[in-house]
């Protein structure tokens, strides 16, 4: 098997796996690895609910566990550059059979679209109130 790395961003690499099947022509699958993350699990006062949020130690923090709303303020995760700096709404939320629980928001500021994998620690009655809004 046969591969190649193109960097489409600073941030995004993209290996294109080159296989040949059995007719011997050459099949293509992209697979994406992000290049930046930087892992920030701090606690934080909710702009939202009010409620201190804990560190999460296991990974980075980046949304309320109680009310599950989230600052708008990385454009990739933990990078902190972001300058909309917007309140995200939890609008629904996706199964991904990898990650589990995917969050959707939008932005109450700009209106942007972004989704967070969802804690161990959040709270289960709002993940399934999300659960039963079409997005």
């Amino acid at each position: 098997m046969k591969y190649r790395l193109i960097q489409l961003s600073e941030s995004l690499l993209v290996a294109v796996v080159f296989i040949v099947k059995k007719e011997k022509r050459p099949f293509y699958r992209k697979e994406r690895k992000m290049a930046n993350f930087t892992e920030i699990d701090e606690e934080f006062v909710c702009e939202h609910c009010g409620k201190e949020v804990p560190k999460l130690h296991y990974t980075s923090r980046d949304h309320c566990p109680f009310c599950l709303y989230a600052k708008h303020v990385d454009i990739h995760p933990g990078d902190r550059l972001e300058t909309c700096h917007g309140m995200l709404k939890p609008i629904g939320i996706e199964n991904n059979s990898k990650k589990g629980f995917v969050i959707i928001y939008r932005c109450e500021k700009c209106g942007a679209i972004r989704k967070n994998i969802a804690a161990k620690d959040d709270d289960t009655s709002l993940i399934i109130k999300l659960s039963a809004n079409p997005v």
